[in-house]
């Protein structure tokens, strides 16, 4: 599948919506759905930017990205090369003229934006929430970036944590973990790592100074034309204790319960049921309650997380990324839904795992690499 016939793909989408929604067109400046639309095409400058600096207008018949003179160049040779999507430009430095083209474009359509835009004529409402799920079940072309994404993404993680060593510190780490990753056009809108104790008390362990000594937890949320992949991956230096083996593989076999649980006909909080349950029979009750369980993604790293009697419906072609963990201890990949059988989209092969059987069937899970 071509990025042009994904591209029109989406468009069918968008414009169904439309007419679900009463609406003539819809304007597009948020990163995930810029990116979904433009079967990976990027609007953004600053990472840390949810809102985009150009925005594509929808309308039945075309789209049409406007933005300003520093970006169009790029835009137009880089990101929307053959999708037949036209670039309008403003100045940088002219708000009246990027009003000027916003009016002229969109005419008296009535339309809905997903994010408040100061150029935007009057009378445009605020898209709802809802257009987001156009985003949840992916195309052919999707699935096959998301392949390759999902084995870069662990294989980064992989080979740098198979490199740590006692006496490393957390940055060091995470360092060598960003850099494998923007090697390969990887971005890493989450990357966590965590030595020792602080793999216990914090469920979110931003790097700092401290130093490797005996055991360390690195995670990663890889991030390329959009899609998202998350992954942690586990370490240690000699034999774990027995304490920590009994987490583990309690954690596995909660998270090989929940992928189990993932297909069509279920929904996501028939997930988390099924999750607490087997938290309970391994001895770990309440461990459910001190850090989200994880939930859909694809252009955010968490499209919803999951809730207690969250009804979100599961579907084929849906991507999850669960995260169960137990103090001392988590497992995390990324696994897309198929009609029939589910794929763990991030096992490299690289890093030692163990099955875990469910109903019969067998889920493989990482566990802790001894070094």
């Amino acid at each position: 599948m071509t990025r042009r016939e994904e591209r029109q793909i989406k468009h069918q989408r968008a414009v169904a919506y439309m007419e679900s929604h009463g609406l003539d067109a819809v304007v597009l400046a948020q990163r995930p759905n810029f990116a979904w639309y433009t079967a990976g095409g990027l609007n953004h400058v600053g990472t840390a930017d949810s809102t985009g600096a150009a925005a594509l207008l929808v309308t039945r018949e075309r789209a049409v990205c406007i933005t300003s003179n520093i970006e169009a160049t790029r835009l137009a040779d880089e990101e929307l090369a053959d999708l037949d999507i036209e670039v309008k430009a403003a100045p940088w430095f002219d708000e009246a003229a990027l009003r000027s083209v916003w009016s002229m474009e969109m005419g008296k359509r009535r339309a809905a934006c997903d994010v408040p835009l100061p150029a935007l004529p009057s009378g445009v409402f605020r898209l709802d929430a809802d257009f987001a799920a156009l985003r949840w079940v992916m195309t052919d072309g999707e699935i096959q970036r998301y392949r390759v994404l999902a084995q870069e993404v662990a294989g980064c993680l992989e080979s740098v944590c198979a490199q740590a060593r006692p006496g490393m510190t957390e940055f060091d780490l995470a360092a060598g973990i960003a850099q494998a990753a923007l090697a390969k056009g990887i971005r890493t809108p989450v990357l966590l790592v965590a030595a020792d104790d602080r793999v216990r008390h914090y469920r979110h362990p931003i790097p700092t100074g401290r130093i490797l000594e005996r055991y360390g937890m690195g995670v990663l949320g890889g991030e390329r034309h959009g899609l998202t992949v998350s992954v942690t991956r586990l370490f240690c230096f000699g034999t774990i204790d027995s304490d920590l083996h009994r987490r583990h593989e309690a954690v596995c076999q909660v998270d090989a319960a929940m992928m189990a649980a993932t297909g069509p006909g279920r929904t996501m909080g028939d997930v988390l049921a099924v999750a607490q349950q087997v938290y309970a029979q391994k001895g770990f009750t309440d461990e459910w309650l001190l850090h989200h369980q994880g939930g859909l993604t694809g252009y955010v790293g968490r499209e919803i997380r999951v809730g207690p009697g969250c009804r979100t419906p599961i579907e084929a072609g849906q991507v999850f990324a669960w995260n169960p963990s137990i103090a001392g201890t988590k497992s995390e990949d990324t696994l897309l839904v198929g009609p029939h059988r589910n794929e763990i989209l991030s096992l490299t092969g690289a890093w030692p795992t163990r099955p875990f059987t469910v109903h019969g069937q067998q889920y493989l899970r990482c566990g802790i690499r001894e070094l």
